[in-house]
């Protein structure tokens, strides 16, 4: 197989400014060569039409990574599985459905995305039923929506209101609302201000588990997603 540029990746050391930058040197596509380049990928594979599909909606991804700031995560990271996820959509996108790629791409690269969040921003798992996502992504936004922009606890009032609005109970709200509000966000973050340490906060704490089997299968899977990106036509031809 042909070897193609690989995608722009971001990185700590590039800076997130360069590489988006770099992202808006690839054309938007016209629906009609959308339209083409879709089906040579559907029909013959063509991993040179998918690759233009792919950078062309670069920004996309990037845009949709940056409403997901604010829960300690790197943002390069958080970009790298939006494009994860949209690299996905191309590879599952259907020309033929009668809407474009960024329509069905939002979903992909959403999905990626909080996944990645909910793996990764937390040292105790979050409950992962569709309420308790809902709430673990909603919960900010209720509480603007209300007025509600202390730290601290809320009044019952706004918690009763947040349940009801979110269809969760009370107690999760109160509970999300607490570690929304605490430090464990800040445990993916870098040790440092100068973001130059290599070394997590969680890297200084003591691991309790004795089955670290979990962990590893964690880090194995951010691992490979990694490579996935890097070798991004080598995913789409899978």
């Amino acid at each position: 197989m042909a070897n193609y540029t690989q995608l722009p990746a971001p990185s700590p050391e590039q800076g997130l400014n360069r590489y988006l930058q770099e992202i808006r040197k690839f054309p938007m596509l016209e629906p009609d060569e959308e339209y083409m380049l879709a089906k040579r990928w559907v029909e013959d594979q063509d991993t040179e039409s998918a690759h233009k599909m792919v950078t062309s909606h670069l920004r996309l991804a990037a845009k949709i990574a940056m409403g997901y700031r604010g829960y300690g995560l790197p943002q390069a990271e958080v970009i790298s599985e939006a494009n994860v996820g949209l690299m996905q959509a191309v590879k599952r996108f259907d020309p033929e459905k009668g809407f474009r790629l960024a329509t069905y791409a939002m979903w992909w690269i959403r999905a990626s995305i909080q996944e990645y969040i909910l793996r990764s921003w937390s040292l105790v798992k979050l409950g992962t039923t569709s309420a308790q996502k809902k709430l673990f992504f909603n919960l900010r936004k209720a509480k603007a929506k209300i007025g509600a922009l202390e730290d601290g606890d809320l009044h019952p009032d706004k918690v009763k209101k947040i349940a009801h609005d979110l269809g969760v109970t009370e107690d999760e709200v109160i509970s999300m609302n607490r570690r929304l509000s605490g430090g464990d966000a800040s445990l993916n973050a870098m040790v440092g201000s100068d973001g130059d340490s290599a070394t997590e906060w969680q890297d200084w704490l003591e691991d309790e588990d004795a089955n670290q089997a979990a962990d590893y299968e964690a880090k194995d899977e951010l691992t490979v997603r990694r490579e996935l990106l890097a070798q991004a036509m080598d995913v789409l031809n899978d």
